[in-house]
């Protein structure tokens, strides 16, 4: 399942995959895996996005936290 608010945060901020991910340490490849759904973050990925963005991990990755996104 695609992560659209993880693509509209980024984009609101005209930053591309590869600009984000330099700024929370992370690869453009990784980055483009969690918005896709492909991969879930770990706890540190988590908390460099929402250091990041300014965001509650459950705001960020509803699907990981509540059961009504179960795949």
């Amino acid at each position: 399942m695609e992560r659209k608010l993880l693509i509209k945060l980024r984009r609101n901020q005209n930053l591309t995959q590869k600009e984000l991910a330099d700024r929370i340490g992370i690869s453009a490849i990784y980055v483009r895996k969690l918005e896709k759904g492909v991969v879930n973050p770990g706890l540190k990925t988590m908390i460099k996005y929402e250091n990041y963005f300014k965001k509650n991990m459950k705001y960020l990755f509803p699907d990981l936290f509540f059961d009504f996104y179960d795949k």
